[in-house]
């Protein structure tokens, strides 16, 4: 521990114990004034908010310049005045006490060390029977005093912090310490998200794709073999069926990657496209005023298209109902179905929804119980995140 630091501690507690006693006598004086009818005592409620929060002003300043915690959210209120007078006083007298012994044993050590009036003390100890003097055992009390005084300034410290991350919000150290950690985690979900997708994609291209382009070969080497015109020209039209079945695998394979009508006409058509494709009566409620940014664009689309296929695919729905709306920080998707419910948020498609949402700073949520109906939501800035 930094002497510094340790100074800086003891100064912001001894500050806080003087305050807590003024807080004390502040809430003492509050609580009947407060119970006076405002019909007749109009003024009173007014004054002793207005005395509360420059209390909390004074609180805020002590915690930022010498406890090196600067509060996020203002409020706190008369609940987090009587905390902190209470903790402030008792923790503030322990340590005042601790530093104040400790302090006069050492130089009271020192002063007999310098004048020549030390004594003899014996020190009796287990199987062993030391001689120091006086001046020693002053000196030595004096410093472990001091020592258990800085970790008690230290503990008050923190103490103190925590107690204000709960009531007033957490400090900007501790808001970036969260956020630090949140990207972190993201990004190993973005990672994930990322490997999870490029499988999906294999899987596609291999139980689809590949097998129709051997299906394809093996007609037209058939065809190239055979010795009957009749027979030949059967296995060319069956190679030009099954290639026009090709394309239209790869035409999926594609739009199921990345639609280009995203890009082109926007979210709204996208989603009708959606729409058309799916076997169930799927209805967009389209209630955004322009077009989110091409990140969050991306992220709607995907959830809403997933949370359909899952509906078609998994619960048996017979009716969709998909709805975008908007405030003024932030564009939400919401997708509801009849189906059978028990959506699990940890599948894999989900899961990796929420990766997706959760990278752009969003909400993800799942409400499906067992039987239905079911709702996936996604909330998320109009803003993409920096990083």
């Amino acid at each position: 521990m930094s002497a510094n630091r340790v100074i800086r501690a003891l100064v912001g507690v001894l500050a806080g114990m003087a305050l807590g006693v003024v807080e004390l006598a502040f809430l003492c004086l509050a609580w009947p004034a407060m119970l006076l009818p405002t019909t007749l005592f109009p003024t009173a409620r007014p004054a002793v908010d207005r005395g509360a929060a420059r209390l909390l002003e004074l609180e805020r300043a002590r915690l930022t310049t010498w406890l090196e915690h600067s509060p996020t959210r203002e409020g706190g209120g008369y609940g987090y005045l009587a905390v902190r007078a209470a903790l402030g006083v008792v923790g503030g007298y322990c340590c005042a006490t601790l530093v104040f012994l400790g302090g006069l044993l050492l130089v009271g050590g020192v002063w007999e060390l310098i004048g020549g009036r030390a004594h003899v003390v014996p020190v009796d100890l287990p199987g062993v029977k030391v001689v120091t003097n006086s001046a020693a055992v002053g000196m030595s009390s004096g410093v472990a005093l001091l020592a258990l005084a800085a970790l008690a300034v230290l503990a008050m410290g923190t103490a103190e912090r925590r107690l204000a991350d709960h009531l007033l919000g957490p400090g900007r150290q501790e808001l970036m310490r969260r956020r630090i950690a949140e990207l972190t985690a993201t990004r190993s979900g973005i990672v994930r998200a990322v490997d999870d997708e490029r499988r999906r994609i294999e899987r596609d291209l291999h139980d689809g794709v590949q097998q129709r382009g051997v299906a394809l070969a093996m007609l037209l080497g058939r065809a190239r073999h055979s010795a009957d015109q009749a027979r030949t020209a059967e296995l060319v039209t069956q190679a030009y069926t099954e290639s026009r079945q090709l394309l239209d695998e790869l035409r999926s394979v594609a739009w199921r990657i990345y639609p280009t009508a995203l890009d082109e006409l926007g979210l709204r058509a996208a989603l009708a496209g959606v729409a058309e494709r799916a076997s169930v009566p799927v209805t967009v409620h389209y209630g955004l005023g322009e077009r989110p940014v091409s990140e969050v664009e991306t992220a709607l689309y995907f959830v809403a298209r997933e949370a359909i296929t899952n509906a078609v695919k998994h619960a048996g729905a017979r009716d969709i109902l998909v709805v975008l709306t908007e405030d003024e920080r932030t564009v939400s998707v919401a997708i509801s179905d009849d189906g059978a419910g028990g959506a699990d948020p940890s599948g894999g498609g989900l899961s990796g929804l929420a990766r997706r949402v959760l990278a752009l700073d969003g909400e993800f949520t799942v409400e499906s119980a067992e039987g239905g109906p079911t709702k996936i939501a996604a909330r998320l800035p109009k803003a993409a995140p920096c990083g």
